[in-house]
Formats: structure tokens, sequence, C-alpha cells
């Protein structure tokens, strides 16, 4: 009888065990799968200050502001980066392009900004980032 305790005694142990891995199992990779894409900062604060999207405080969390046409996308906090990420992709597809060492950046009064590239690791993450 007590070789019967023991044994279950050891299953409920390592079920214990085996739930509470499953949990931290899936709390890391659902961690990650909301953590946004590295950037390569330098470039890519350069280039952000020509993007016409940028995050708003309000009340219930985050919202993204389109500062030319003022309209507001509230997605949830989860997915706000992801979709901050998405529209500066979109944006970068019309209105930049990589020439030589530069990124240049039409702006809506079809005046043009040269931001220099510094370092292959900012080319690199231009072409995977943006697709240019």
């Amino acid at each position: 009888m007590s070789e019967e305790k023991s044994e279950m005694s050891l299953v409920k142990k390592i079920f214990v065990f085996a739930l509470l891995a499953g949990f931290l199992i899936m709390g890391v990779l659902s961690m990650k799968r909301a953590m946004p894409e590295a950037k390569e900062e330098r470039i890519y604060k350069a280039i952000k200050v020509y993007s016409p999207y940028e995050l708003e405080k309000r009340m219930g969390g985050l919202a993204i502001l389109n500062k030319l046409t003022d309209e507001k996308e509230k997605p949830s906090n989860a997915e706000i980066l992801h979709r901050l990420d998405e529209l500066d992709k979109e944006w970068a597809k019309e209105y930049m392009r990589v020439e030589g060492n530069d990124v240049i950046i039409t702006r809506d009064d079809d005046t043009e900004v040269k931001i220099l590239i510094e370092t292959p690791k900012e080319r690199a993450f231009i072409k995977s980032f943006f697709g240019i």
C-alpha cells in the first residue's frame, strides 16, 4: 500500500512539474510574440522623424495617430507595436528609397530628405525591415 502511495505521489509531482513547465513555456512564447521586431536604433530614429505615424497616449492605452489625416487607429495594446511597424513599412514602400549610401525620403511637398547609411548593419536593417 505504501508503494502505491509513493507511486501516486511521484505521478502527482511529475504532473505538477509538467504543468508548471507548460505554463512557463506558453508565457515565454506569448511574450516573444508580443515583442516588436528589433530595430537598428540610429537609422530607425532618423527615419521615424519623417513618418506620419506616432503613438498617442489615451485613457485606455495607446492609439496610433496619422499626422497627415488626423485619423486615430486604436488596436489592442497587444497588437499596437506590430500595427505601427506595419504602417511604417507601408509608408516606407511609397516614400522611401535607397540610393548608394543614402536613404532618400520623399515628403508630401515633393522635397527630399537624405539620411546617410553609416554601417552595413543599418543597410541590412533597412532591407529586412522596410523591404527596400
